[in-house]
């Protein structure tokens, strides 16, 4: 019953008339950014984070979730219509939403994405609301040693799912961790890789990172592969499913809905791995295995529903915990700190006004988005007709005039097409970057904690295997990193021949 007065104090906050218009202004922002070919919510986020410096925390934080719920919606039209997704988790979408366009139903395909995404929206911000509050309750039984085990976990297995390599994430990792701890040690008062700019004392902003990785890099990314704009696809004027498409796409909705909260939802969690669990599954249990491959309507149904019920999923570990498992999330964990607000088991405690009304916000904008996103799928086709050059010249100067409006710091404007080109050669290397981003944010906290702990223990570095949670968390990360290899090489030995 508390929880339940709590979330209607929520809705009190997130229905003022202020916040209904921030609300409205970020699910429209985020689905025309996410429509847009190879943009997802990060990159939209990284955007207009650091335009929003001025505007009050709650009404900030309720313009991100509709960014971010939004981008997620948008990401999916673009995967349906170009085969382009928006980002690593609507990869699946494009699948069999793709398939489904080109043979003329992509009405249909549009509508049971964003259906979907509205029902498994809803079921994982349900989840948020009553799943935040335990695991609040867990996580104050976490002292430093524990908290500094779970982060190595998921520093090592996260940086191992973002990438298609796991020494290419823990590379990537490293570099976000490096550059993380740029600036005054707190500890001992001195400067630490600074190479003698005294900017950098402060450290670099994360916000530039963030801007260089995923608005100048891609954008220099997909300027290279001089993407084409002939495959745009005209989407028929009815977007009305089919009953046989309402049947067929109600229990993956659910299947997906119920598979992507929870992988979501841990600290080790994402978007990646609960779509494409779900569309495996659906291809199990589908009564028309024929059409996979060439337009199920499963396939698009049960990934798009895992994609976004992991959103919300997401979340969690963010507010309950402070632990980012996406760019997205790392990226609004910054505009926290920025704010002056340290996310974890005191949160909700300490903000129940900004926390409850963001939840609150999260189940208005799924309302929002989906009246939005059902008539308005011409207009989003439009979008992508804009030429090329205006797109990614756009895009651009958005960043330049965003990233110099943080500190109006041309030492900043350096930094950030300096991460620019590195992250288009780590596009170009298959390097990921999301790391990049968690190590920035984790790497310090970490730091932080395992100083704490061995401050506690005296200096024995023996107290992270003697506290059993934090023995048990060590363990698992070091499962991840030795299995997967020796697994392979096993493999190798067991009398099958290799081609």
């Amino acid at each position: 019953m508390e929880t339940l007065a709590q979330l209607a104090h929520g809705f009190s906050i997130a229905l003022t008339p202020i916040n209904l218009l921030f609300a409205a202004v970020g699910v429209t922002l985020g689905t025309a950014i996410g429509v847009l070919p190879g943009l997802g919510p990060a990159l939209t986020i990284a955007l207009l984070l650091p335009l929003t410096f001025q505007v009050p925390a709650t009404a900030a934080f309720i313009l991100f979730a509709g960014i971010y719920y939004g981008a997620m919606y948008g990401g999916s039209t673009t995967s349906i219509l170009l085969n382009t997704p928006g980002e690593s988790a609507t990869i699946v979408t494009a699948l069999e939403g793709n398939k489904m366009a080109k043979r003329g139903r992509a009405g249909a395909a549009l509508a049971t994405s964003a259906i979907g995404s509205f029902v498994a929206g809803t079921i994982g911000t349900i989840g948020l609301t009553f799943i935040a509050g335990p695991v609040v309750d867990f996580a104050l039984k976490f002292g430093p040693a524990e908290y500094f085990s779970l982060m190595v976990l998921s520093l090592l297995t996260v940086s191992a799912v973002l990438g298609h390599s796991a020494l290419r994430g823990i590379t990537a990792l490293a570099l976000g961790i490096f550059m993380g701890l740029i600036g005054i040690d707190l500890q001992t008062g001195q400067g630490r890789f600074t190479f003698g700019v005294t900017e950098l004392l402060d450290g670099i902003n994360v916000i530039v990172v963030a801007v260089g990785l995923f608005a100048v890099g891609e954008t220099l990314w997909l300027a290279s592969r001089r993407l084409q704009h002939d495959d745009v696809l005209k989407v028929s004027d009815s977007l009305m499913m089919s009953k046989a498409d309402w049947k067929r796409s109600w229990k993956p909705w659910f299947r997906g809905a119920f598979l992507g909260f929870p992988i979501g939802a841990l600290p080790a969690g994402g978007a990646e791995i609960p779509t494409f669990l779900s569309y495996a599954i659906e291809k199990k249990l589908t009564k028309h295995p024929e059409e996979f491959g060439h337009g199920a309507i499963e396939g698009v149904a049960g990934p798009e529903a895992a994609n976004n019920a992991s959103a919300a999923g997401v979340l969690v570990p963010m507010l309950a915990l402070g632990l980012p498992t996406s760019a997205t999330a790392a990226i609004m964990l910054s505009a926290f700190q920025s704010y002056g607000i340290n996310p974890g088991p005191q949160l909700m405690q300490s903000q129940p006004e900004l926390i409850w009304g963001l939840i609150a916000s999260l189940y208005i904008g799924n309302v929002m988005l989906l009246a939005l996103n059902l008539p308005l799928v011409g207009l989003w086709v439009k979008i992508l007709k804009i030429p090329t050059p205006l797109l990614y010249g756009g895009i651009l100067v958005f960043a330049t005039i965003g990233t110099y409006g943080i500190s109006r710091s041309v030492v900043d404007l350096a930094l950030l097409y300096a991460v620019g080109i590195l992250g288009y050669f780590m596009r170009r290397f298959d390097f990921p970057t999301s790391p990049v981003i968690i190590g920035m944010i984790i790497g310090p906290l970490l730091e932080q904690e395992f100083r704490r702990a061995m401050t506690i223990s005296a200096g024995d570095p023996m107290i992270f295997l003697q506290k059993p949670l934090s023995l048990a968390l060590l363990l698992i990360a070091l499962a991840a990193v030795v299995l997967p290899p020796l697994i392979n090489r096993l493999r190798r030995y067991d009398g099958v021949p290799t081609h």
